[in-house]
């Protein structure tokens, strides 16, 4: 684990921990967060904590052609449940994704100095959310990083039954339809490896970072 100076550098990926961590310190200004990402790097610590960066091996991902969707959100998509947007609540999306309650969680890493950061990464374009509505109201959401044909997921939230879902796989059908390669889903989940997401090495995760990111 290497402490960062203020220096816009980060060590080679290779010399993460065995969990993943690699660096700490620093800030998230946007310079440092984009050279992260570009290095399949990515900061994730609690509140109180100092900055943690991370690069873990293997590397949870979806490659978007591999997208399942089960029979019955393929209801929830054709019934009109839901209406489908990408970046018209950006500031709603990313703060009840700090602020929703989740199961076997005691609070959030998306702290009030993130929301600012990625809120800064959204005005330059980098930042995007994605939107699902119902009845006029934001039901459901996630937001990521989208550079080159990568796009990086930081987080989702649901307040009405399958919304982040419906709002997942629309937002990846849009991102294959333009040209996106691989979603990068950071860490395992149950919930995203239902829906086609798998471990890749991490030395093949850069090296797609390497060739899609201009």
């Amino acid at each position: 684990m290497i402490l960062l100076t203020k220096a816009m550098v980060f060590p080679a990926p290779s010399l993460a921990d065995t969990d993943g961590l690699l660096a700490i310190g620093g800030d998230l200004k946007p310079e440092r967060l984009l050279t992260a990402y570009r290095m399949g790097i990515f900061p994730w610590y609690n509140e109180g904590e100092i900055i943690q960066w991370w690069c873990p091996n293997p590397r949870f991902v979806l490659y978007p052609d591999a997208l399942k969707v089960s029979n019955s959100m393929q209801t929830v998509l054709n019934n009109g449940t839901y209406r489908f947007t990408v970046n018209r609540a950006f500031d709603a999306v990313i703060k009840n994704c700090k602020n929703i309650t989740r199961p076997g969680q005691d609070g959030t890493w998306i702290q009030d100095e993130v929301v600012q950061a990625y809120t800064q990464l959204h005005l330059q374009g980098y930042a995007v959310s994605a939107e699902a509505w119902q009845d006029g109201e934001l039901a459901g959401g996630l937001y990521g990083i989208r550079m080159g044909n990568i796009f990086f997921g930081e987080s989702m939230f649901s307040k009405k039954s399958n919304a982040s879902k419906f709002a997942f796989i629309n937002y990846v059908q849009q991102l294959q339809s333009e040209g996106v390669v691989l979603i990068d889903c950071q860490v395992y989940t149950q919930h995203l490896e239902s829906l086609g997401a798998r471990m890749i090495s991490r030395d093949l995760f850069c090296k797609i970072l390497q060739q899609e990111i201009k």
